[in-house]
């Protein structure tokens, strides 16, 4: 824009520029107050703003984590519901190799039999339908949890086993006769056994990631204040900033009205 051919007064001028400096600070206050912070860009305070950017992508990222890790808790909630509906199968199942053994009767034991064949076979069946979003960690399925912002940085990695009649080794045998009975019985106290163990790793696991949860919930608060600290304006000095301000543009507008009545005193001549 040109320079004006329009001269002023020493005293007109310092009035102007005042009031124009007066006019930007009112212009930032209101920005600051519209928009709660201090920094709203690199020409605010280039060291807070990329400090405060840096903190609040970081927050995003471990944010994005947290989706995982919920679904993660899910899918060993999932596992270990199986484990425990199994586990009752066995039960069950125990409960009628036991009353096979305990009774001569041809025809109970062969309805014995048939009810403990179906029992083993809804366990297969049990252990397959524990799927959750693709994974299933009864079937030896793997779930990998990634808990830092850069992925390898900090994970867990859960393998699965396989909870099937025959990989948990539940013997087949036939009930009806004394001697398979107790190999069944052998057979499904080691299965428990086995269950209960793996229970016990989805448990372990399953506390590391919750506490994990917690952790990353608590990092992201941390990142946000942090974040917050280095942008945010005091709304209630930005607020005294503006009256301030109000007023200082008021008085310099009659300062300038002042500085213009020598000029003015020119026209009384005609």
């Amino acid at each position: 824009m040109a320079i004006s051919d329009i001269s002023l007064t020493a005293g007109m001028r310092n009035n102007l520029l005042a009031l124009q400096s007066t006019a930007s600070q009112v212009t930032t206050t209101q920005n600051r107050l519209s928009s709660g912070k201090k920094v709203n860009s690199a020409l605010d305070n280039p060291t807070n703003f990329f400090a405060a950017q840096a903190a609040t992508n970081r927050a995003s990222d471990l944010n994005d984590r947290k989706d995982g890790m919920s679904e993660a808790v899910q899918t060993i909630q999932a596992a270990n519901s199986g484990i425990s509906a199994i586990t009752a199968l066995i039960q069950s199942a125990k409960g009628l190799a036991s009353a096979s053994a305990a009774t001569n009767d041809t025809l109970q034991q062969a309805t014995y039999q048939t009810q403990f064949l179906a029992i083993t076979s809804q366990i297969t069946t049990l252990a397959s339908d524990s799927t959750y979003r693709g994974t299933n960690l009864l079937t030896a399925g793997t779930l990998s949890i990634e808990f830092s912002q850069k992925t390898g940085d900090s994970n867990l990695t859960i393998n699965g086993f396989k909870a099937d009649a025959t990989s948990l080794s539940i013997s087949t045998a036939n009930i009806s006769s004394a001697a398979g009975a107790t190999s069944a019985l052998t057979s499904m106290d080691t299965a428990l056994t086995s269950l209960r163990t793996q229970s016990s790793t989805l448990a372990s696991n399953l506390s590391i990631i919750t506490t994990r949860q917690d952790f990353t919930n608590s990092m992201i608060n941390t990142l946000q204040t942090g974040a917050d600290n280095l942008t945010l304006a005091d709304m209630n000095q930005e607020g005294a900033n503006m009256l301030a301000l109000q007023t200082r543009q008021s008085l310099g507008t009659t300062a300038l009205s002042l500085s213009s009545q020598a000029a003015q005193s020119v026209l009384k001549l005609f």
